[in-house]
């Protein structure tokens, strides 16, 4: 039995190589998830980004995952990661406060675990409370840019931030 489902990782996913994960990327489907474990989450963005208005190549209802991806969290706990600019937030708690779920939203920097761009993100967090996430301290400066990387290379989880999701979902608890 997988302790963690992973939904929307990418086909290249270095979850795929964490014990006790179960992986769902593009070639299946998220929406056979059954539930039962803590989730953590990595629904497209494009259609909630700073860009979306440039989102032309979209699939059908790609934006609805994410909502999808919130609903399991609640369900099941765990943690959706999204860029720090998402207009996803705007149906979230503002940081600092919790909602009706006890989920809180937090704000880290992939460059603490080892992303070669800076890549400011914000994570949903439900089924913990606030003051037993721990953050690494890093000092590290970013290597690149996020503009000048590929955009595998900009998309890709840093396995450190991996793991430490996986842990941080894997002490969470549903609530719906």
């Amino acid at each position: 039995m997988p302790s963690v489902a992973v939904l929307f990782a990418r086909k290249t996913s270095y979850y795929k190589q964490l014990p006790g994960v179960d992986v769902y990327d593009i070639d299946r489907d998220a929406f056979t998830f059954l539930g039962g474990v803590p989730v953590v989450a990595h629904p497209p963005c494009r259609t909630w980004g700073k860009l979306s208005h440039m989102a032309t190549s979209a699939r059908p209802g790609e934006k609805e995952l994410a909502l999808f991806a919130i609903e399991q969290i609640r369900k099941n706990g765990g943690v959706l990661e999204h860029p720090k600019y998402s207009k996803l937030f705007k149906l979230l708690p503002p940081v600092g406060q919790y909602d009706s779920f006890g989920g809180f939203v937090l704000g880290v920097n992939q460059s603490w675990w080892g992303h070669n761009g800076e890549k400011p993100t914000l994570l949903y967090i439900c089924g913990v409370p606030r003051n037993t996430v721990s953050l690494p301290l890093s000092l590290a400066y970013p290597l690149k840019s996020c503009e000048s990387m590929c955009t595998a290379e900009r998309e890709r989880t840093p396995p450190a931030f991996a793991r430490w999701l996986v842990d941080l979902a894997a002490r969470c608890k549903g609530v719906l």
